[in-house]
């Protein structure tokens, strides 16, 4: 391209000196580009080859030259190249499309292409010019985005999305499981399905004061389930807005706290601040700005219009202080004083500021503009936005650090390669340690963790998964497992999200209960609203004659001399919520007979309903013997 200007050059009306100029001028915008800029004749020969494609490829310039195109073609693609070639002969544009690029170390990339057509000066077709943009960040955006909906799929917490007018947008498995109701009966429902009726203006309260700006704290509410039972939720509400930052709905993940306080008697809600990335930064095309050694900006592309606000007849002339950030004003000097010493500018992150104030983060490659004396007459900054891939990479970890349960991913073959803080204090053990090592050594069955995860990639999910991780000093610490696969943006697994609910304190809770009732002389049994044994003790098992496993779910009133007035007795707790000392007789299995007194009272779940009753028989035999 550059020799065809060349010869143009040597007959066209503006001076050599003008040509040259603008010779360098391109030149020093493709040298100083970061995408590969390739020109192939038609029989597909490479002609020209920049530093960003031997950086992107591995083949220096002298190796690809008169190579064939198909040099960094991947085995699938071979036929792309004359494909497009014969497009470009018969007239047709080619559009802008995706596609893969094979390296020298036979490693592949991810491109965007940008084709177009090379003409001489009689405007006959000649060649082609190619630009592949590397667009792996852009994929792995898009993988992370995958990877936060998959926190989300296995999360225990329910993740529901609403509308301005209260309307649900999302339900999470956890939803499913924690209220009853499948994503397909409650999406297009109002929140209030899920309300209690005494807190049924709660939803549009919380929803006006996220419109005023109000910052809505964590807070303690109730919820109701299909089954019309109430659940303690943990709530934490979050405004969702889009690209325009608009709000245009809230987030709402709630924690089912029911059981820490049926355990211990006081709600401990844990501190998260679970966010949905609502509105994702398109990446916008690079901004190409020249400009004199003054700092006065000399040419102004349309990518640079679109990233900053400015037009090109605004920017031109202008200092290029005009888009720098009021703590930054001297970089664009110091840049300029660097190049006036003849050192070379690497590739830096900094910031820039738009017309309308706002900040923009941006990695900048900086090239010296020389006329054809050598003489250095400006620079060349190529400004990409990375706006999009510093707030995933940022949005990704801050939500995985927020969480104070244990989470984890894990390799297909079964190595951890990333872990939160919180699974750094279950171990003991260093970041930098556990990134690398098997996941099933921090456990205390190995075999039933790998077994875990290997379920995981073969069902892509499991729940409430238990297991007991071993802390180096040898604390061991009960959890249940959560977890689900997550893909990349062609859907192959990549590895597994694995979150750990500790469940020690209702363990503990659950063993001193059991311990209390079988400490008991006395027979003990739990029965539910309509009769059935749910739960006895050993005495129970010895005054009857019958086990465990065939006395519960069997009718309470079948184990005496007198059914029905068994039947009447557990009746009247239900009615009056106790009775004492009501007289009945047990008959063992042998036949063997005993008289006891009841004691009975019903038991209750923490939104106040009835559960069941509890009673205890004292054996009055010996009373009524003397």
């Amino acid at each position: 391209m550059v020799k065809n200007v060349r010869r143009q050059s040597r007959t066209a009306t503006p001076s050599r000196d003008a040509v040259d100029g603008n010779l360098r001028f391109l030149a020093a915008i493709v040298q100083s580009s970061e995408d590969a800029v390739i020109s192939q004749t038609l029989d597909g020969t490479i002609t020209s080859w920049n530093p960003a494609a031997e950086k992107m490829f591995g083949y220096t310039e002298k190796e690809a030259l008169g190579k064939p195109m198909s040099l960094i073609a991947t085995r699938d693609r071979l036929r792309e190249f004359e494909t497009i070639i014969d497009q470009v002969k018969r007239g047709e544009k080619v559009e802008r499309y995706e596609t893969q690029r094979r390296r020298r170390d036979g490693s592949v990339v991810d491109v965007s292409v940008t084709v177009s057509p090379v003409r001489n000066e009689r405007g006959e077709l000649i060649g082609l010019s190619a630009i592949d943009r590397d667009i792996t960040f852009q994929k792995e955006a898009s993988q992370n985005l995958r990877f936060l909906a998959a926190i989300v799929q296995s999360s225990e917490d329910a993740v529901i999305s609403e509308a301005l007018d209260g309307t649900i947008t999302s339900w999470n498995p956890a939803a499913e499981q924690m209220f009853g109701y499948t994503e397909k009966e409650a999406l297009g429902k109002p929140m209030s399905l899920i309300g209690t009726p005494d807190r049924l203006n709660e939803f549009e309260a919380i929803i006006n004061q996220v419109r005023r700006g109000i910052k809505v704290e964590r807070y303690e509410t109730q919820r109701r389930r299909r089954d019309g039972t109430v659940v303690d939720v943990s709530v934490t509400v979050s405004p969702v807005r889009n690209e325009e930052g608009e709000l245009i709905g809230l987030s709402a993940i709630d924690r089912d706290i029911t059981s820490q306080k049926q355990a211990s008697h006081y709600a401990s809600a844990l501190d998260e601040n679970l966010r949905f990335l609502a509105a994702i930064v398109q990446s916008s095309e690079d901004a190409v700005i020249s400009e004199a050694l003054d700092g006065t900006i000399t040419s102004w592309n349309p990518a640079a219009d679109k990233m900053f606000g400015y037009s090109e007849r605004e920017a031109l002339g202008k200092p290029l202080s005009l888009i720098g950030t009021p703590e930054r004003v001297h970089e664009f000097e110091a840049i300029i004083d660097q190049v006036k010493r003849g050192e070379k500018v690497e590739r830096y992150e900094t910031q820039r500021r738009r017309k309308n104030g706002s900040v923009v983060d941006v990695l900048v490659t900086v090239s010296p503009v020389r006329n054809q004396e050598g003489k250095l007459i400006g620079l060349s900054a190529i400004d990409r936005d990375i706006t999009f891939l510093k707030q995933a990479s940022q949005y990704a970890r801050s939500l995985i650090e927020a969480s104070l349960d244990p989470l984890v991913t894990i390799s297909p073959d079964g190595k951890i390669t990333d872990v939160n803080e919180a699974t750094i204090r279950v171990t003991g053990v260093s970041r930098e340690r556990l990134i690398g090592a098997d996941f099933a050594n921090y456990f205390t069955e190995p075999e039933k963790a790998r077994e875990g995860y290997q379920q995981v990639l073969a069902k892509s999910y499991v729940t409430d998964y238990p297991l007991t991780i071993r802390h180096s000093d040898g604390k061991l610490t009960d959890v249940l497992y959560n977890a689900s696969v997550y893909r990349d943006v062609g859907g192959n697994v990549l590895g597994v999200f694995a979150a750990a609910r500790d469940i020690t304190a209702q363990k503990q809770a659950s063993q001193y209960a059991r311990s209390l009732i079988e400490a008991s002389l006395d027979p003990l049994v739990t029965i539910s609203p309509d009769g059935r044994i749910t739960d006895v003790n050993e005495a129970t098992m010895r005054v009857t004659g019958v086990s465990r496993e065939r006395l519960i779910g069997t009718d309470f009133a079948n184990y005496f001399t007198e059914p029905e007035q068994a039947r009447e007795g557990y009746k009247q707790v239900l009615a009056k919520g106790y009775v004492m000392d009501y007289p009945l007789t047990i008959r063992h299995s042998d036949g063997k007979l005993t008289d006891v007194l009841y004691n009975a009272s019903v038991y209750r779940d923490v939104g106040g309903n009835v559960l069941g009753v509890f009673a205890a028989a004292r054996d009055i035999t010996a009373q009524r013997k003397a």
